[in-house]
């Protein structure tokens, strides 16, 4: 029996976090999403006019014999910057912030050592500015992000923006046991 597990991460836009997690073998459902705010079940354009307090984030369920949780925390700091507050890339506001909202203790747990060690000896010059929280409250995005880079590859956000973190998830990943599907 395979031991089920889920997440929920915020790293700038959903999409592009979307496809990359839709790579990783072990991960069975990746869902666009918004948490962390004060609104109940909002809209894409409510969040993103940033008044809710929500973060556009991704809800992945996963094999966790098959990947970790910290596998997935470490692929998720390389697809994203975790050092800048608010904000990737031309995305500014709350609902770009890097976050991670735990689902138990242990979660929690793993997050704060891996972010440790990361700040100590990562790459970065500044500090890893995400936020850790207790996962709420998930509310579903609408249907029509669902497997958006895969619908829409060739628009321009799509290959200016998400394509590059595939390839940069690739390039790490590749050699490192950690393979895309």
């Amino acid at each position: 029996m395979s031991r089920k597990d889920s997440t929920t991460l915020g790293g700038g836009c959903f999409w592009c976090l979307e496809a990359v997690f839709e790579m990783v073998s072990g991960v069975s459902r990746v869902k666009s999403g918004y948490t962390g705010g004060h609104v109940t079940d909002p809209s894409y354009r409510q969040v993103c006019g940033g008044s809710t307090g929500h973060a556009e984030v991704v809800q992945i369920a996963f094999n966790a014999d098959i990947i970790t949780f910290r596998e997935l925390l470490e692929i998720f700091f390389v697809v994203h910057d975790p050092t800048t507050l608010n904000r990737q890339g031309n995305d500014v506001g709350t609902q770009y912030r890097s976050v991670i909202f735990h689902h138990t203790d242990g979660q929690r747990e793993t997050a704060l050592d891996l972010i440790r060690g990361l700040d100590r000896d990562g790459p970065w010059v500044d500090p890893i500015v995400t936020e850790l929280a207790p996962l709420e409250a998930f509310y579903p995005a609408e249907e029509y992000h669902d497997r958006y880079f895969e619908r829409n590859g060739e628009q321009p956000y799509c290959q200016v923006v998400i394509a590059p973190k595939i390839a940069k998830f690739r390039e790490h990943f590749m050699n490192q046991g950690i393979s895309p599907t």
